[in-house]
């Protein structure tokens, strides 16, 4: 099959581009023209944008949305917060595509393309090797991360029996402590209006949960959050989830939602019910929303801290591919 490859703007490829999007399997808001525009404008100031449309004819078949900075091309976006990144392409020969995709480049001044946050079981990660072999490059991968996630059953009870014996043990006896605090809720938002007016509450208990998100979510980092929540939210892709107690929120979730995946993006929790596993529990409750929804897979994203693997996640490995001119 020939793939032509044209150079585009945002703005001329975007109803395309979401057209394509809807149409894969892995509909990551990290892939989404929305998550692009919105870290482009807050964070970009020199680097170059490279967006490529691979085309089968008039059909586009794929987007890589590359950028540059001086001799280094790679995925635009920044591996901070986002958790994946690929070639956006519903179907198709992926070797192809990407054959294509770098030939374009043949021409272009680069000494190296970092194409970091790749899955092991991405198309990509799968055909670059032989891509490479083909057009005189070479190749390399070293994982980056993990993003632990697991297989949703069908019922709570069923995904409650499946864990371990301790786990398990252990979730139920937190469970039954938790109303020693108040009366137990869980709040869902979904709409722009309710996300927006909780995002205050959002910030405070997230930065207040841990020193480290404290660092993370410097003023610049705040407006990218509140963007991009509210600009997902508008779309059907992203919600919080709170946990009150007593009618005071003392957790929350900012999650999303990628076809039949709920994803775990962030989270922070009300110090003062710390010895009410409330940041555990609130996850734990969010896993039992998506299992009565009937999502099929719960994903924590990046990051190995130990209650993903309390609550039965499995790691799935995230790799850097560096490409380079032989």
């Amino acid at each position: 099959m020939a793939f032509t490859v044209q150079r585009s703007d945002l703005a001329a490829l975007e109803g395309e581009w979401r057209e394509t999007l809807a149409a894969c399997p892995r509909r990551y808001p990290f892939f989404s023209p929305t998550w692009l525009r919105t870290w482009w404008d807050i964070f970009v100031d020199e680097h170059e944008m490279v967006l490529l449309g691979v085309r089968d004819g008039e059909r586009l078949a794929g987007v890589v949305p590359f950028m540059r900075d001086a001799g280094r091309i790679t995925f635009a976006g920044d591996t901070q917060i986002c958790d994946y990144m690929d070639m956006i392409a519903p179907d198709g020969d992926y070797a192809a595509l990407w054959t294509a995709a770098l030939r374009s480049l043949g021409e272009e001044p680069w000494d190296e393309i970092a194409l970091w946050a790749v899955r092991e079981d991405s198309p990509t990660f799968g055909a670059l090797p032989g891509v490479c072999r083909e057009l005189g490059l070479t190749f390399s991968a070293e994982q980056e991360d993990v993003c632990p996630q697991l297989d949703l059953p069908g019922d709570w009870e069923e995904y409650v029996s499946g864990l371990g014996k301790k786990d398990r043990h252990e979730l139920r006896r937190k469970l039954r402590k938790l109303p020693q605090a108040g009366a137990v809720e869980i709040e869902f938002l979904e709409s722009p209006a309710e996300m927006e007016a909780a995002l205050d509450d959002f910030m405070r208990m997230h930065r207040e949960s841990r020193a480290d998100k404290a660092t993370f979510m410097t003023d610049q980092m705040e407006v990218f959050f509140r963007r991009v929540v509210l600009a997902l939210a508008a779309e059907g892709a992203a919600e919080m989830t709170f946990l009150k107690l007593a009618g005071k929120r003392a957790a929350c979730l900012l999650c999303f939602k990628s076809g039949d995946e709920y994803l775990l993006y962030n989270s922070g929790y009300d110090p003062a019910y710390a010895g009410f596993s409330v940041g555990l529990l609130s996850k734990a409750l969010a896993l039992q929303h998506a299992i009565e929804r009937g999502y099929k897979r719960f994903d924590f994203l990046r990051g190995h801290e130990h209650y993903k693997y309390d609550l039965g996640a499995k790691d799935v490995n995230v790799y850097r591919c560096v490409i380079r001119r032989a």
